[in-house]
């Protein structure tokens, strides 16, 4: 059952949200010192933090970490290399396609 089983657990977390010209973006710091694995699912409890345009906002929530399966983690992974090697495949060549 070690593989297929998920647990739960609550983290207190500290949620950024920055809409500044210079940076557009959301950030979530655990306050325990929890770390996220491949497969895992974040919940942040509450209502959505809006940043006016201009500010940074700073947030003390609470957070649901789903953590996954032995069998989720490995999924999650060899799909992340498979798609990473998608974006590999390209080539670089001086003819115009039209």
């Amino acid at each position: 059952m070690l593989f297929i089983s998920r647990k739960t657990e609550t983290a207190p977390c500290e949620v950024e949200v920055s809409h500044c010209f210079e940076s557009l973006h959301a950030h979530v710091k655990f306050l325990n010192g929890a770390i996220i694995h491949p497969g895992d699912e974040v919940l942040i409890h509450g209502a959505p933090v809006l940043a006016p345009y201009g500010e940074v906002v700073r947030e003390t929530r609470t957070a649901t970490i789903t953590r996954a399966s032995k069998l989720e983690q490995v999924w999650t992974r060899l799909r992340g290399d498979f798609g990473f090697m998608e974006l590999c495949e390209f080539s670089f060549s001086e003819e115009v396609s039209v």
